[in-house]
């Protein structure tokens, strides 16, 4: 089975920008051969762009084709569609983040289990070359110090005005309000709590973007031993943690009125400084920047290093990797056992918060 039969589900932004071009491109080894999406006429164009011969509306009747996977490119929760593929003894990709609730990663990572099948969760920094080379130069330092984690997240559609994208037209009002009172509800009690504050921040800004800097985080330096403090205001979070005695700081704002995205690592030593600073997600094939500065003690010698380790896309690199992992090559670094960690993070971050209080091993499921 060299050559993977999918089933796609879900035809938005980031299946149009990314996955289902970079599918087309590694034709070689996906063939799509369903592509469903609650929005019909997204899902029929779409199909039309990619050769794709089924089209659903329904992600039931999907697992049910001639398929050997699933992608699971849905914003939001995407436990149940997860879980049933994994069932149907099918392979399954699903987008971050992988679910809204511990409970139900677990109950993911147990279906794939037991069927034997793969369960990948998206992150696609995980696998673009200059994530890997930061990894060893943070490696080389001697007397590591700090590290400090920035994003400003800014508007993203000026970076996605040049695709030619599919609108989709609006789902029927009963389907929406059905999927927005059931995600409600898994998110209060993923918490453990209604306050529509900390519910927001950690769907929108937990869950939907900072997973990513916190499974790089864990990629880097394992799991955390302790939540040190956690501030969440609107529009702003600041959380502090130890990883193996190494101080991280963590810091995300919205800057809505600033298209510059950013997202930067920072490792401090004794010896050297290290640098990732990724572009924006949307942007196909635009490189992450790489520096590493260092000197000599006691003299006013420096020096400075900028690298761009390579222009392939992390998220072609991703697909790659979940290939692999199909037909048995090998085993993804972001598998469910791996994104199970990030969602008992993000709810022990928001205790934290909550109840103004550290939190010692907080990715222990």
């Amino acid at each position: 089975m060299d050559r993977v039969r999918v089933g796609v589900v879900g035809a938005g932004v980031i299946a149009q920008v990314m996955h289902l071009h970079f599918l087309w491109e590694l034709r070689d080894r996906y063939e799509v051969v369903s592509l469903c999406d609650i929005s019909q006429d997204a899902a029929e164009r779409c199909a039309r762009e990619y050769d794709v011969p089924n089209v659903r509306c329904e992600w039931k009747a999907l697992l049910d084709d001639d398929v050997d996977a699933v992608l699971v490119l849905t914003s939001g929760d995407h436990a149940q569609i997860a879980i049933e593929a994994a069932r149907h003894g099918l392979h399954v990709f699903v987008e971050k983040p992988m679910c809204y609730s511990v409970e139900d990663g677990r109950i993911m990572v147990a279906a794939a289990r037991e069927a034997g099948v793969t369960l990948m969760v998206g992150y696609p920094k995980r696998y673009d070359p200059a994530y890997e080379r930061f990894r060893e130069e943070v490696a080389r330092v001697e007397a590591p110090k700090f590290l400090r984690v920035t994003t400003l997240e800014s508007p993203y559609r000026p970076y996605i005005g040049h695709y030619p994208l599919v609108r989709a037209t609006a789902p029927p009002a009963d389907v929406l309000d059905r999927l927005q009172a059931e995600s409600a509800a898994t998110l209060r009690a993923a918490i453990g709590t209604d306050d529509p504050f900390y519910v927001r921040m950690y769907e929108l800004v937990l869950l939907d973007t900072l997973v990513h800097e916190i499974n790089t985080v864990r990629g880097v330096l394992g799991e955390p031993e302790r939540i040190d403090h956690v501030e969440l205001r609107e529009g702003s979070l600041t959380a502090l943690l130890t990883f193996g005695g190494t101080p991280v700081a963590i810091h995300w704002l919205d800057l809505p009125g600033i298209a510059r995205y950013l997202m930067e690592f920072a490792f401090y030593g004794d010896d050297r400084r290290v640098t990732l600073s990724f572009p924006s997600p949307f942007l196909r094939n635009s490189p992450t920047l790489l520096t590493v500065e260092g000197g000599t003690v006691g003299t006013p010698s420096s020096w400075r290093t900028e690298e761009l380790a390579s222009y392939e896309s992390a998220f072609r690199r991703e697909l790659e990797v979940f290939h692999d992992a199909v037909v048995g090559a090998s085993r993804p670094a972001t598998d469910g056992e791996d994104g199970l960690r990030d969602i008992a993070l993000c709810t022990a971050l928001v205790t934290a918060a909550r109840e103004q209080r550290p939190i010692d091993h907080p990715t222990d499921p």
